[in-house]
């Protein structure tokens, strides 16, 4: 199966050179990365040029012209992705806190599901032990909130490491999808919900960053409590396939 990953980028020129390798490395030989990045002022832009190079026709760098959200960024991968073809398009972090390893778990789950996660929520999931009691149940809290709200049978709503199959992206209102912070992982599972999609969850270890610095901020996070309302009366026509 044709896999790309869609990995965006903002300042993970110390991260980006060890995270293509650890892919490259999985027995997947069909797995292609594309970087999309935000014209990062520490040189990520071309450090992605220089793999592109190195892991010539499996790997491909989009260059934007500044910092314009995550939720974006997925999106122009995304259609991307598609558009090169793409039986399966997965999403995940430039800072190794998804475990690597999970995405060949992943790649056998997706024939059997329309999107993969991989959940910290689930028997057997769990969070980085040297995160702070505030930092887990503020994580913890957050999908609750948005669980509860929407109604949503995922147990890690906020969780960014995923793989969607071909025809679920396809299906899905993608020019619709209008959060951009991380509230951008609860809208695209809310319309995957609100269109009858299934979902497997498998349980990750989520690690906090090796290297760099967290883009998590209190701006963020109000704008997710907030959204998470306005997803109700925004998606009222979508139903069930």
């Amino acid at each position: 199966m044709n896999i790309t990953f869609v990995i965006p980028t903002y300042n993970e020129a110390e991260n980006l050179p060890k995270l293509v390798s650890a892919l490259f490395a999985l027995p997947l030989q069909e797995l292609n990365l594309l970087i999309v990045d935000d014209n990062s002022p520490d040189g990520t832009g071309q450090v992605a040029d220089d793999l592109c190079r190195q892991y010539q026709g499996r790997l491909e760098v989009i260059h934007r012209t500044g910092k314009l959200g995550l939720g974006t960024a997925y999106i122009t991968g995304f259609k991307h992705a598609l558009a090169r073809g793409a039986q399966a398009v997965g999403q995940m972090d430039a800072d190794f806190s998804h475990p690597i390893e999970k995405i060949v778990e992943m790649a056998c789950e997706i024939d059997h599901c329309d999107m993969v996660l991989g959940s910290r929520y689930v028997p057997g999931g769990s969070l980085d032990e040297r995160w702070p009691i505030w930092r887990k149940f503020l994580s913890g809290f957050g999908n609750f909130y948005a669980r509860t709200i929407l109604n949503l049978p995922v147990r890690d709503v906020t969780g960014g490491f995923r793989l969607w199959r071909r025809e679920t992206l396809l299906g899905m209102p993608l020019d619709r999808i209008r959060s951009n912070g991380y509230v951008f992982q609860v809208e695209m599972a809310y319309v995957a919900h609100r269109l009858g999609y299934t979902f497997k969850e498998i349980p990750i270890y989520f690690a906090d960053r090796r290297w760099g610095k967290s883009k998590m901020n209190f701006r963020i996070q109000i704008e997710a409590a907030l959204r998470v309302w306005q997803l109700l009366p925004a998606y009222k026509d979508l139903n069930h396939k």
